[in-house]
């Protein structure tokens, strides 16, 4: 392959190394799998209700459960085998994938059961996430940690493409159980990648004592996160575009009210939940350069805004179509794709910040507050974007959110410059200056 075209591409280097391997060709799988279920639920719920307030509902109920078992999980991940971690919360979330497709199939109809199966999926959720990061550095040498990432959102964002696609033209046709079970079935592939791993047993305490999986260690990981200011700003700066400038929970009005699609779903509702990892998923394909960046604050701040503006320009789509396919839903999955692209960029340098600024006695711990971060932050955005959308509209919503990700990420980095300015080469602060 010419030189200039593998500086383009993705780099695949990590892929040398089998465990790393391993688990991402079944993420691949996995992931698909992961976003029927993120398809289905609020498809499922507004089929019964047509009511976005009652969509909104699974940002609090993914959240809570999500804050206090990924919090906690991160200190199990620090405390215990991570490799044990990661086969018991895999086991348990194939069986809420099936209790699920049970729900589904009974025909129960019964939003408050699937309120309730979605928070503790997410719990199971919370306690994985945090060991699954926390081993990367153990995977791959440091300096190939910006290209495994890379990879990992890559892999995530072709799920995030394939799993809505499917989802979204399957759900009239094989009904919502059916693609339930297959999320089931599709998590067995990590389950056996996980069970190739070799024992990750944690690193022995300077004291030599055991380490804690309570609230006093969970207390020390964010002692941690808040005294390192760069690692604390990367948090703040996706809160800020997650929760003002994340739509997802409005897509099903969209693609029903706006673009004149059926109620159960279409392939108005798949290309329109397809359409931001389609454009993350090019965005890692063409990821060669994120390990030549040095400027990562800048990089990280650069790439939010962008993702803001392209939330404004979605959002004018689906407020000017008045149920018109042509062209305003093609505009507002354009903008959506280079959004996504956006928040590939972003989370990769993000996550690179945090694997290689924190220790591994603490990694597992501060992953449990970046997935609290990464995840709560849409759901948070799930909650608060429901009611504004049944009154106004899901396109003045979407708009209003993208110009706050602006106006929001410009006055939080200038109010902590050093974060515009950190560097790779540059260790990250904890001193208060």
């Amino acid at each position: 392959m010419p030189a200039r075209l593998r500086s383009i591409l993705a780099d695949t280097r990590p892929l040398q190394h089998p465990d790393f391997r391993r688990l991402w060709f079944a993420y691949i799988i996995t992931t698909i799998g992961a976003q029927l279920t993120v398809v289905s639920v609020p498809a499922q719920i507004w089929a019964i209700t047509r009511d976005s307030g009652y969509v909104g509902l699974t940002g609090l109920f993914g959240l809570v459960p999500l804050v206090v078992f990924g919090l906690w999980g991160g200190a199990i991940a620090d405390a215990f085998d991570r490799r044990l971690v990661l086969l018991v919360s895999t086991l348990g979330l194939i069986v809420l994938q099936f209790l699920f497709a049970a729900q589904a199939f009974f025909e129960w109809h019964n939003v408050w059961v699937i309120l309730g199966l979605f928070a503790v999926q997410q719990a199971f959720f919370g306690l994985t996430s945090p060991a699954r990061m926390a081993i990367l550095p153990a995977l791959v040498p440091r300096e190939l940690l910006p290209a495994a990432n890379a990879l990992n959102t890559t892999v995530m964002t072709f799920g995030g493409i394939a799993g809505p696609l499917v989802g979204g033209m399957l759900i009239p046709v094989l009904g919502f159980a059916l693609l339930y079970f297959v999320d089931g079935l599709f998590l067995l592939a990590t389950l056996y990648a996980v069970m190739k791993l070799p024992p990750m047993p944690p690193m022995a305490s300077d004291s030599g004592a055991r380490r804690s999986v309570g609230m006093r260690s969970i207390a020390e990981g964010l002692r941690y996160t808040l005294a390192n200011r760069i690692i604390l700003m990367s948090f703040v700066v996706d809160l800020i575009a997650m929760i003002f400038g994340m739509p997802r929970i409005l897509i099903p009005q969209m693609a029903d009210v706006d673009f004149g699609g059926p109620i159960e779903g279409g392939w108005r509702l798949a290309v329109l939940f397809a359409a931001m990892p389609a454009g993350a998923f090019l965005g890692g394909v063409l990821s060669g350069w994120v390990s030549r960046v040095e400027r990562q604050g800048r990089a990280v701040t650069v790439a939010i805004v962008v993702w803001g503006l392209t939330m404004v320009g979605m959002g004018f789509a689906v407020w000017q179509a008045q149920g018109r396919i042509w062209p305003w839903l093609w505009v507002a999955v354009l903008f959506f794709a280079l959004g996504g692209a956006a928040d590939m960029a972003s989370a990769s340098f993000r996550q690179t910040m945090l694997l290689t600024a924190a220790t591994d006695e603490v990694r597992g711990r501060i992953q449990g507050v970046f997935l609290v971060v990464v995840v709560g932050g849409p759901r948070i955005a799930d909650l608060i974007h429901g009611r504004p959308a049944a009154s106004i509209g899901a396109g003045p919503t979407t708009m209003w959110g993208g110009a706050l990700v602006v106006a929001g990420t410009i006055l939080a980095v200038a109010l902590v410059p050093a974060f515009w300015r950190y560097r790779t080469n540059s260790p990250a602060r904890v001193s208060q200056d």
